[in-house]
């Protein structure tokens, strides 16, 4: 297990406290639609963290291709349709590039500065000419408006416990994923960024904002620094 993250619950348990069986109950939301308004028809996607396939199939469906990318041999079994490759995000090299490169799953808020770094560099360098990044950060208040719990349709309750201050920044967060017959727990370390420390760890990386996706600025699409 990585430092700082656990998880609790059936079934495997990734090293960053996910569990697998929890992933493969959780429905996609509308991510996958607001992907597809912001990329073109039928781009090849490196999906970066793809995990049990979520969103994966989703954008299968919609006639993407894509290449799932996780380093949890649990979670990628669940994955149907796709290329799938095994192993840490940071330091992926497939010697190939994509219309798409997408970070989703706040993963640009790891708590370590140089994983943040790896992660984007890998998306900086599978990027196709004239192709863009799409990468889902926290909501501004996702470690500040705590404890909170939202019900969801399918019928579980997700709360955020808590999130406390571990140093240099960092914070550890508790999760709470309710269900009917079974509860599974995560705890996990992620560093809170405002808007400009977003864009400044892009820049360090070649990567600039060309727009916010959603009201909200948890969605961006982000484009090497090159482009015009």
């Amino acid at each position: 297990m990585r430092e700082g993250h656990e998880g609790t619950g059936p079934g495997a348990i990734t090293p960053d406290g996910c569990a697998v069986e929890l992933y493969a109950r959780l429905p996609v939301g509308d991510e996958p639609d607001i992907i597809a308004a912001a990329v073109p028809a039928g781009a090849r996607i490196l999906e970066l963290g793809s995990g049990v396939g979520r969103m994966t199939h989703a954008l299968l469906e919609r006639g993407f291709e894509v290449t799932a990318v996780d380093e949890s041999a649990e979670m990628l079994e669940r994955v149907r349709g796709a290329r799938t490759i095994c192993g840490p995000i940071e330091r992926v090299d497939l010697g190939e590039t994509f219309d798409v490169v997408l970070l989703a799953s706040f993963l640009v808020h790891a708590g370590d500065v140089e994983v943040r770094r790896g992660l984007l560099r890998t998306c900086a360098r599978h990027l196709a000419k004239g192709g863009c990044v799409l990468i889902q950060r926290e909501g501004e208040d996702y470690h500040t408006n705590v404890p909170r719990e939202r019900v969801d349709p399918a019928g579980f309750t997700v709360r955020i416990v808590s999130a406390e201050p571990v140093g240099d920044g960092v914070d550890s967060v508790h999760a709470e994923y309710v269900f009917p017959d079974v509860t599974w727990t995560q705890t996990f370390r992620a560093r809170p960024l405002t808007r400009e420390q977003f864009e400044e760890a892009l820049a360090e990386t070649g990567l600039k904002v060309d727009r916010y996706l959603t009201e909200d600025r948890i969605w961006v699409r982000a484009v090497p620094m090159t482009d015009t």
